[in-house]
């Protein structure tokens, strides 16, 4: 199989975190023999939809990584904007029938609870790069 191909959508909000988040997922891909083709940044992770719809239509990528962390607040919103980007971020996946992973951390969590969990970018390199192969066979 040819080089897996992949775009990225980061969240630009809590940018301390997603740029750590974004560098180890881009060296997780490399150490995979996989790609990272394009990069699309958003102000949010509520944003990222509509940029995952362009790079799912995109077909030089293979898959999609969207990484970002959405911290607790003192309201709920976190739930809310998780909910709702992983809901539509699931359905693009159906819709483009194209790999599309969830790196975000969140909600719920601390700032601190954010800095312990920017690996999380890693695993959702390594279930693009998977599921790619897997669908592939």
């Amino acid at each position: 199989m040819n080089d897996i191909k992949l775009g990225f959508v980061v969240s630009e909000f809590n940018r301390d975190l997603t740029s750590q988040m974004e560098n180890l997922g881009k060296e997780h891909a490399a150490f995979l023999g996989a790609l990272v083709e394009k990069v699309i940044y958003v102000p949010g992770v509520f944003d990222m939809p509509l940029a995952v719809k362009k790079l799912a239509e995109d077909k030089n990528i293979d898959a999609v990584v969207t990484i970002g962390c959405v911290i607790q607040g003192a309201t709920k919103h976190d739930e809310i904007v998780m909910q709702h980007a992983s809901r539509k971020i699931a359905d693009l996946a159906l819709e483009y029938n194209k790999p599309i992973t969830l790196g975000i951390s969140g909600p719920g969590m601390s700032r601190l609870d954010a800095h312990e969990r920017v690996e999380y970018a890693k695993r959702a390199v390594e279930a693009a790069v998977k599921m790619v192969k897997r669908l592939g066979e």
